[in-house]
């Protein structure tokens, strides 16, 4: 049965972002080791030089995980197969004569439309838009655990709350 409401936030991503809700978070939630999965072969060259430019920096980030595999090669192929149709559009236009005279769009423009959309979908779900990172403070987990003295040096001598 499909559960109604919001998709529940991972607790990993409430924790980076402080917790705004101020919610008492799933402390049995299944957490994976913190670190990039292998690239699959079956991606497409631009994908996997997309993989290549994000898997680290958001393994460094704690976001991304071994078991985040599909879901990453998901964006990572989406993205791929948008910048293809938009070189396609870059270089052809996005309107055709048709033979028999009249004016029509080119496929390319719907399909980078659809894996922009997609793209975007995945993006919020890793932390990959500037909305979905303003909600997260990178330090924030590491400073909860810091020893006090070493805050205050950190902090210039000023203690931080």
């Amino acid at each position: 049965m499909a559960q109604t409401g919001r998709k529940p936030k991972p607790t990993a991503i409430k924790k980076l972002e402080g917790n705004p809700g101020k919610r008492r978070l799933n402390e049995h939630e299944p957490t994976p080791e913190k670190k990039a999965p292998k690239c699959p072969m079956w991606l497409e060259p631009e994908a996997k030089k997309e993989w290549r430019r994000t898997a680290k920096r958001l393994e460094a980030l704690g976001i991304l995980t071994e078991v985040d595999m599909a879901a990453f090669a998901g964006y990572c192929q989406a993205f791929a197969r948008w910048k293809e149709a938009e070189e396609f559009i870059s270089k052809h236009g996005t309107i055709v004569k048709t033979p028999s005279g009249y004016w029509q769009q080119v496929p390319q423009v719907s399909i980078a439309q659809t894996y922009l959309k997609i793209m975007h979908k995945f993006c919020e779900q890793f932390g990959l838009t500037p909305s979905a990172r303003s909600r997260i403070i990178a330090d924030a987990g590491q400073q909860a655990d810091a020893d006090p003295m070493e805050l205050i040096l950190i902090n210039g001598g000023k203690r931080s709350v």
